[in-house]
């Protein structure tokens, strides 16, 4: 096994401290990393469809940082924005909604207001506008475009694109907090702040990326040890911090349920799933 050594303070001493990597992965066989391909590196659980299980040692008493990431191929799978306040005002699991739509996954879209209903910020599908408010945040992750000439999926990043013609050839809009920026750099300052975190990405040949952590982390920290991992992300975006950090999957004959922590709040981890109002699922084309 080849560890990645995790330092919770600056860029440097991360970097000074990084002896490998380990990648765990449910019920295959583990190699040496510097021998593997590429796509060794990932899990595949149906075609277009790849499960990532990063596992960081680290010296501290804690459990040791997961990053979940599934990775989606858009020519196999569509994007699709639940609202909770478009039907009935009842927040769910991600498994149920999951089970209810369809979809073979589910990852927050964006954290919430006290209604436990409305985004903090912009938040549309062509049906309906959970929240048309605008806010400073940068990226925009858009998606169901109504140009045939703009990628079926992008994240609009605010610094480099003009997001007042790019809103236009889209149906789905969803805004929030940009991880990392259309040049690759992390934008996050370093904080003392640790949390679960659930992202959404995209790597550089356009496929999209479900990120996940329920282990407590700094997301200064988080953001470097995405830009490290051989996962060729260009972009992400935050989309919920603590307990309600989730993403479910349910491919190739087997479910995954990873929940945020309760650490931050109670001192302890939790494992129970918390009901959201606004997700991001997957589902199927037909080919």
């Amino acid at each position: 096994m080849i560890f990645w050594k995790l330092q919770r303070s600056t860029r440097e001493n991360f970097t000074a401290g990084c002896l490998g990597l380990l990648l765990l992965i449910a019920g295959f066989t583990h190699a040496r990393t510097e021998s593997m391909p590429e796509a060794a590196r990932w899990e595949s659980l149906e075609p277009g469809l790849d499960l990532g299980i990063f596992s960081m040692q680290s010296e501290s008493s804690d459990p040791d940082p997961t990053i979940n990431i599934l990775r989606i191929d858009t020519s196999r799978f569509e994007l699709t924005l639940f609202n909770a306040s478009a039907h009935e005002n009842v927040p769910l699991t991600p498994r149920q909604w999951a089970h209810s739509r369809g979809l073979v996954s589910v990852i927050n879209a964006s954290m919430f207001q006290q209604d436990h209903l409305t985004s903090v910020s912009l938040m549309r599908t062509a049906d309906h506008t959970n929240n048309n408010y605008e806010s400073k945040d940068k990226t925009i992750l858009a998606f169901d475009p109504s140009d045939p000439d703009v990628p079926e999926i992008k994240i609009i990043d605010r610094q480099c694109d003009e997001f007042l013609e790019w809103r236009k050839k889209y149906k789905t809009l969803i805004q929030s907090i940009r991880m990392i920026s259309c040049d690759r750099r992390n934008v996050w300052r370093a904080q003392a702040k640790k949390s679960s975190t659930s992202a959404v990405g995209m790597d550089t040949t356009g496929r999209v990326l479900f990120i996940q952590t329920g282990n407590t982390l700094n997301t200064h920290d988080l953001i470097e040890i995405l830009l490290d991992l051989p996962i060729d992300i260009s972009q992400a975006m935050y989309v919920e911090g603590g307990p309600q950090a989730q993403l479910y999957i349910d491919s190739g004959g087997r479910t995954y349920e990873f929940t945020g922590s309760m650490n931050a709040l109670f001192g302890s981890a939790g494992s129970l799933a918390w009901p959201i109002p606004n997700v991001i699922g997957i589902r199927r084309k037909k080919q």
